[in-house]
């Protein structure tokens, strides 16, 4: 069965709780010429926009589009809080309103696997220039016997069983596929692996803007997975702040020159 997900129900939550990409993801990107004064880019699926403010903080101009207004506005609040302008846009990946090569990079962040994914990458082709940049990455928790993220995950599929996201160990072949296929060139992935400091307020708060819990459930089965959720916090992992393992991965894959 699919579960139906509106991220806009839950986009205080994301906005606030949820950790970006961290600075040596940007730094890693710039080797591969991506970001940086004058370029264009385009972050497709940017939601509140970790990817978009990012590169925008490193002096590039971006346009971020996304299909809920809600995390939209809430991305507008974050960018302001940063000191950054970033054009957002009501709009999905799989039909841009712009034409053709209008930008250097398109860039994909924790938001591939909601697209169609074959037009998603055909457009991002379309999109760029000549030689230009997609980047598709990810910024995932990772699950390991006895941490607090297996411990999450289960709890999650005990209140919504239909949630089948879990387990993930943050590397994606299949995407190197859907870029080739696309007929991008030069495809290069790299990951590297970070402890992310959480409270339990905010482990909280991260896991609610989830997409098994938040935006598929309803508000009072919400309140009922988070009260469980802070109580198995303080009885089992005590101490704060939590240190959560993320991986983050990224393929760069350069349009046909």
């Amino acid at each position: 069965m699919e579960i139906p997900f509106d991220f806009g129900k839950t986009s205080a939550d994301y906005g606030r709780f949820r950790q970006g990409f961290p600075a040596a993801f940007f730094a890693r990107l710039a080797a591969f010429d991506v970001g940086g004064p004058g370029r264009r880019v385009l972050d497709v699926g940017t939601g509140t926009g970790t990817v978009a403010r990012g590169l925008a903080l490193g002096g590039a101009a971006v346009v971020g589009l996304d299909p809920s207004p809600a995390m939209l506005a809430e991305g507008v609040r974050l960018d302001a809080e940063a000191g950054v302008t970033v054009v957002r846009l009501v709009a999905r990946a799989e039909a841009a309103p712009f034409r053709d090569g209008a930008f250097d990079v398109v860039t994909a962040g924790q938001c591939w696997h909601w697209f169609d994914r074959a037009r998603a990458a055909a457009e991002a082709r379309r999109l760029l220039l000549p030689g230009g940049r997609l980047v598709i990455a990810h910024f995932d928790w990772i699950p390991a016997a006895g941490n607090v993220v297996e411990a999450t995950e289960r709890l999650i599929r005990r209140h919504n069983p239909a949630w089948t996201f879990g387990g993930g160990l943050g590397i994606y072949p299949m995407w190197l596929r859907d870029a080739a296929d696309a007929g991008f060139r030069n495809l290069e992935t790299f990951s590297f692996d970070v402890d992310v400091p959480y409270s339990h307020e905010a482990w909280r708060g991260r896991i609610r803007a989830s997409a098994g819990v938040g935006p598929s459930l309803a508000p009072d089965a919400v309140a009922a997975f988070d009260a469980e959720h802070a109580a198995m916090l303080a009885r089992d992992f005590a101490a704060e702040p939590l240190a959560v393992p993320h991986r983050v991965w990224a393929l760069v894959a350069r349009a046909p020159a």
